[in-house]
């Protein structure tokens, strides 16, 4: 096959000495046996997105291994010592389960020692949330986690915090970036000064689960936590290391872990992906809880941000909750609970993402809080933390199952956030009622809100090219009716251009630019495009809404609204 000159001319770069012969070796291998491995692995370089970079593991400028970490780390380390000149540099490191996650993790606190950056790296695995918790708790510069998230086996991925906990945002992480493209791979120092790296572990763990127990409790009585009957999975990941601990801790003793999920694995053998948003990840976790009747159930992705919850039905049956649900049931308890301490002075908000449920809207108009809206991903909820020191940020979410409770930790946080559940379940059976039915009267109260959404996998170049056309497509021949409704209004946040297709006004939006449409009609129907920053798919969100006034208006309502969607689906040839 034929290769372009670009990706020959980054593969004889890999084949001098700076690249060790066994990096080399594989290069040859691959040209040899399989070129279209090597045009992959070559055309590009790994970049930034939603969640910092990801990529699958190996050789090349597209994959993540000890060079692209390293010259990621490099840039980094240039950059701190050009940001912070006269001060003494610090840095926290943690690492998931993934396969090599040890092993790289120890490449990038070489780096940063060997450019006399203070390293602090966890000694074992540890879940996301305690390294953005551990870069405030220590004073740290910045932060890095080496982990994929809920990608596949292959995969790994390089995640940067700055000073105040939360993820890389602009202007920093365009500037990094620069400095990080601008360097030789030469450049990178690996040398380390073991000096400079300190291990960590039972101290930072203890005030990890100090500051969770006391951001996500709420006055539940002790009979109430004993008697919350927990099933609870791992899913082969970091939080296996904190959730146990974070729930003992707060009163819960009911536990009961999925054994053969409980043991870290980066082959995740279990499950076909681990990740909570697909429903066959809590497949075991559902069979525990109907064989002994837990009340509850958690699963965690492998670096323990994001969260799947099932709770039981009117019927005592166990089903699943979806990110939008399960966020919006935690919004609307921290802002009761908020308003029962007479904490709310209008001086506070929560924190949602452009393709999440808009019934984040409407609990912030019936509490008097604002709702910041930003891009998908919560660096945009940490960015709000920062950028608004005046007002006091009580929790927010995203669909995509994530949820942070409070400020101390800047980043989505299953371990707090299964806590603030189970203070939820734990209530709500001592007054004889559930989580389901809470969510079944917040229908009545804020409107019953349904959302769907639809992942199109397209791999490699060839699929990135065909993204990148879908949404080209949709730009050049926009709709004006959707299901018999007219579409009031465009959202181009690419352009940053809100179009009023009754009016014809254009409105310039406030949020940076991303690749996203969104289409609003005028039923109150929302339907968003976007690329996923993270793994090679075009996501399609949907939401749905009805008004209701009891409880008993619940299911021909949901049949309503599956139809609606259904036909949406259908009328976008996206089935």
């Amino acid at each position: 096959m034929h290769i372009e000159q670009n990706i020959l001319d980054k593969v004889n770069e890999w084949l001098t000495p700076t690249f060790d012969n066994d990096t080399q070796d594989k290069i040859k291998v691959m040209m040899t046996s399989s070129p279209k491995d090597l045009e992959e692995s070559f055309y590009k370089n790994l970049e930034f997105g939603t969640g910092g970079m990801r990529g699958i593991m190996g050789v090349g400028t597209n994959r993540i291994n000890k060079y692209t970490l390293g010259k990621n780390t490099q840039g980094l380390s240039d950059y701190l010592k050009k940001s912070f000149p006269s001060e003494n540099l610090k840095v926290v490191i943690a690492y998931d389960c993934r396969h090599n996650s040890d092993t790289l993790a120890k490449v990038v606190a070489d780096v940063f020692s060997a450019n006399g950056i203070k390293v602090f790296l966890f000694s074992e695995m540890r879940p996301t949330p305690e390294l953005s918790f551990a870069v405030k708790h220590l004073n740290c510069h910045a932060g890095i986690v080496l982990t994929a998230s809920h990608n596949p086996p292959e995969y790994n991925g390089y995640k940067v915090y700055w000073q105040d906990g939360g993820q890389l945002v602009p202007p920093q992480d365009g500037e990094i970036i620069q400095v990080i493209e601008n360097l030789k791979y030469s450049e990178i120092k690996f040398e380390s000064n073991e000096d400079l790296i300190e291990y960590i572990d039972a101290d930072i763990d203890a005030a990890f689960v100090d500051s969770t127990v006391k951001n996500a409790s709420f006055n539940t009585s002790a009979a109430a936590r004993q008697n919350l009957k927990i099933a609870y999975t791992s899913l082969h990941g970091t939080s296996i290391k904190m959730v146990p601990k974070v729930l003992e801790a707060a009163g819960y003793t009911d536990i009961n872990i999925v054994p053969e999920q409980a043991e870290p694995n980066g082959n995740f053998p279990t499950v076909i992906s681990p990740n909570p948003e697909e429903p066959e990840a809590l497949t075991m976790a559902l069979a525990l809880a109907d064989k002994i009747n837990a009340d509850i159930v958690f699963g965690t992705d492998p670096d323990s941000d994001r969260l799947g919850v099932a709770v039981r039905d009117n019927n005592s049956k166990m089903i699943l909750l979806n990110g939008n649900q399960t966020m919006a049931i935690m919004t609307h308890y921290l802002l009761e609970q908020w308003r029962k301490a007479g904490k709310l002075n209008g001086k506070q908000f929560i924190g949602s993402t452009i393709v999440s449920t808009p019934m984040m809207l409407e609990l912030a108009s019936a509490y008097n809080v604002e709702c910041k809206v930003g891009l998908t991903g919560f660096k945009w909820i940490a960015k709000f933390i920062k950028d608004f020191p005046d007002l006091q940020f009580i929790g927010g979410g995203e669909e995509s199952f994530g949820f942070m409770v409070g400020d101390a930790v800047r980043d989505k946080d299953a371990v707090g956030a299964i806590l603030l559940m189970c203070e939820i379940a734990a209530q709500a059976k001592e007054k004889g009622g559930s989580v389901y039915q809470e969510l079944q009267q917040m229908f009545v109260d804020f409107g019953f809100y349904k959302e769907h959404l639809i992942s199109i996998t397209k791999k490699g170049i060839e699929g990135a090219n065909q993204i990148k056309q879908m949404m080209i497509d949709m730009r050049e021949k926009p709709v004006s009716e959707i299901n018999g409704q007219r579409v009031i209004m465009v959202e181009d946040y690419q352009n940053s251009t809100a179009r009023n297709l009754l009016t014809n006004e254009l409105e310039t939006l406030s949020v940076p630019k991303s690749d996203v449409l969104i289409y609003y009609l005028e039923d109150g129907s929302k339907i968003c495009a976007r690329p996923s920053g993270t793994e090679p798919k075009i996501k399609f969100y949907f939401s749905v809404n009805v008004a209701i006034e009891s409880m008993d208006e619940i299911p021909a309502a949901e049949k309503q609204l599956d139809i609606k969607i259904k036909n949406i689906i259908s009328e976008m040839q996206l089935n």
